[in-house]
């Protein structure tokens, strides 16, 4: 089932896990070039560089997905922890199902697992009500079925059957 063309909006890939301990003191900083323009997802694994690459307690979450509709305006990917922020892609309605996005380098499948919920951490990173603002729309979990490299810019969305 076609979903239609949508937008990669931006893209994380971290090499460190910067929410850690109580949101009221603070994520650790960013390194340098968090936000990348592509990312190298391998099946089973997760992004090529991402804190949580081929980590076994992770690997039904080694890709998370969020919907930039789902965000307040000026937020992004750092703020919220997802890996990819889409636009016209209703995400959080996937779950269950195996979205195929194609940015232009070949499919990429992914099982979307399960909802990613909000924490604590969004009244911090992005503003107080954020928590609860994102429940039911914090994006998804999934698990990488195939290798493959998605870019910023637009991508092809289906669901297969």
């Amino acid at each position: 089932m076609l979903v239609g063309v949508a937008q990669i909006v931006q893209l994380l890939a971290s090499p460190v896990h910067r929410f850690g301990g109580r949101p009221a003191d603070g994520p650790a900083p960013a390194p340098p070039q968090e936000l990348v323009d592509e990312i190298h997802i391998r099946e089973g694994m997760g992004i090529v560089g991402d804190r949580y690459f081929g980590k076994q307690a992770h690997s039904e979450s080694g890709v998370t997905i969020i919907a930039q509709e789902s965000l307040p305006a000026g937020a992004d990917l750092t703020q919220v922890r997802r890996n990819i922020l889409v636009a016209g892609l209703a995400v959080d309605d996937l779950v269950g199902s195996v979205l195929v996005l194609d940015s232009g380098e070949g499919p990429v499948r992914l099982q979307v697992a399960r909802p990613a919920h909000p924490c604590a951490w969004m009244d911090v990173t992005i503003a107080p009500g954020a928590w609860r603002a994102l429940r039911g729309k914090g994006g998804v979990r999934c698990i990488p079925l195939t290798d493959g490299v998605l870019r910023v810019g637009p991508v092809e969305a289906w669901v297969a059957g």
